[in-house]
């Protein structure tokens, strides 16, 4: 026992098994099933990623700037109302249990979505000259209005977003930090999202398609109908492997000494339940005089805002580009996301490596620099196509509008690639030297208010900008975005800093207290 402890803490690659492989054998039945978890929730998260947009997107009288309203009046009170419920059933239910509550109810809404709410979504929903009649009465909320006549669809936006949160950010990433010692996580980590990744790509390719050009089915059956039925499937039975997965690996992994030490957590669970159970203002209070989770939570929410701020343009050019079309607009987001996937592995590799080889700073901030350099440029595009006027204005053999989309397909590839690769391992990284209820209760509060907070921070700008200048569009706010992402970006590489100090120390001193425990 004490020799495979001592060979996780002192691991021995070489060659291209350290690059590519940096996992014991003995340790493939613990390690495996976790990227397998993660597979199958990074492919439904990119599914239902790139179909969201295109039911908002393109919903009757609706736009990308409805987006923005969604966030800040849906997401992040839907985030709150979910960190409640669940800092409530942490204290009741068991670890499977607490698992099993919050995923569940996801993927039975997805289900009755595309079997029962999408097609009688005429019942449900405004009429398209409702919606518009309600946009001129009211210009300075014009973006506010589809939200509320297309209900469904924003609802379908909210738990889509709320599953990347909720089941990426906290459950698997919780149930990952509690199981898996540091040691283990610098080998780990990385290679969690290379595997995970792979169902980006799968993902990637199954939206593309099955949203390409659907002219040949039956007449009368509905294409995005025909789409969407296939693809809550595969949500769903996706969603199904997790739970049989995480149920496998309580029964069959984490009783073995080797891959987790049981003795270990009733003692802390012991210790836990020894200490009076904090109230939810209590818990905030808590997580608020830690500045540690502070710096966190401020990571968090840079990412939120700056990434936020420029998809918000970009997919309004994905609309004019692709006049409005569901299957194409999500063909198209298919594509992007097979690519990024497929950058997201190479990645990976390299990623793995910088975490192994140099400091936990060098790796955590690459992904900032990498969305500020390529925000900035992607900016630069859309206020010169702003300047021109013609979103179809031809050049070098395409036309300014598809120069924006691709701009912005570069950018956020880029930058996903990097927050997938690098920020999330880091992020993650820095929750385990914390006590276990920071772990539980604080990193619920950080990933899934601190996540939804940066999106909806974002979201507030943009509805602001958008009430304040009745009748403007994203784009033709470019240049007050840009210099809003500038700030964001700087706000997020010092808070960086701060952090890999305080990091560093909590890692040293909880590994003396380990030392002087042993000895």
């Amino acid at each position: 026992m004490s020799q495979a402890k001592e060979a996780v803490k002192q691991p021995e690659f070489t060659g291209l098994r350290a690059i590519l492989w940096p996992i014991h054998n003995y340790e493939i039945k613990k390690f495996l099933p976790m990227g397998l978890m993660m597979f199958c929730i990074l492919f439904n998260y990119t599914v239902l990623r790139d179909t969201k947009d295109a039911l908002v997107v393109n919903a009757p009288g609706s736009g990308a700037e409805a987006l923005a309203f969604i966030k800040l009046f849906g997401t992040t009170p839907a985030a709150i109302l979910f960190m409640i419920a669940y800092a409530k059933l942490s204290n009741v239910l068991s670890r499977q249990g607490l698992f099993y509550a919050a995923l569940i109810p996801f993927l039975v809404f997805f289900g009755a979505f595309a079997l029962f709410i999408y097609p009688n979504r005429e019942s449900f929903h405004m009429t398209e000259a409702a919606i518009a009649a309600m946009k001129a009465e009211y210009p300075n909320i014009a973006w506010f209005v589809p939200v509320i006549g297309n209900w469904s669809y924003s609802l379908f936006y909210i738990l889509s977003e709320l599953w990347g949160s909720a089941v990426i950010s906290l459950l698997f990433w919780q149930f990952a930090n509690e199981i898996t010692r540091v040691a283990e996580a610098k080998r780990f980590y990385g290679m969690f999202g290379l595997i995970g990744n792979f169902g980006l790509i799968l993902s990637g390719y199954t939206v593309y398609a099955f949203s390409k050009n659907r002219g040949n089915l039956p007449e009368g059956v509905d294409p995005w109908g025909w789409t969407l039925n296939y693809l809550m499937t595969f949500v769903v039975i996706s969603g199904l492997i997790v739970v049989a997965i995480y149920a496998w690996m309580n029964k069959n992994v984490l009783t073995d000494k080797r891959y987790y030490d049981g003795e270990a957590n009733a003692d802390a669970g012991a210790k836990k339940k020894s200490k009076p159970k904090l109230s939810l203002t209590e818990s905030f209070m808590y997580l608020v005089r830690s500045p540690y989770l502070g710096m966190i939570a401020m990571i968090v929410l840079a990412y939120g805002v700056s990434i936020n701020i420029v998809e918000g343009v970009w997919k309004g050019q994905i609309k004019i580009a692709f006049h409005g079309d569901n299957n194409a607009y999500n063909a198209f987001m298919g594509q992007f996301s097979a690519t990024t996937g497929v950058i997201t592995v190479l990645l990976m590799i390299a990623g793995n490596n910088i975490l192994r080889r140099f400091s936990w700073l060098s790796a955590a901030m690459i992904t900032p620099i990498m969305i500020l350099v390529t925000s900035l440029i992607f900016f630069g595009v859309i206020m010169y196509s702003e300047s021109i006027g013609n979103p179809e204005y031809a050049i070098a053999g395409t036309t300014m509008v598809m120069v924006a989309v691709m701009a912005g397909f570069t950018q956020n590839v880029l930058s996903k690639a990097t927050k997938y690769s690098l920020f999330d391992p880091t992020k993650e990284m820095a929750y385990i030297p914390l006590d276990q209820e920071l772990k539980v209760k604080g990193k619920a509060a950080v990933d899934v208010i601190g996540g939804r907070a940066g999106k909806s921070g974002g979201a507030t700008i943009q509805a602001a900008l958008l009430s304040a200048f009745a009748g403007q569009t994203l784009a033709s706010l470019s240049h007050i975005l840009a210099v809003v992402t500038i700030v964001v970006v700087a706000l997020w590489l010092a808070s960086v800093l701060s952090l890999s100090k305080r990091f560093k120390a909590l890692t040293e001193q909880r590994e003396a207290e380990a030392r002087a425990q042993q000895s």
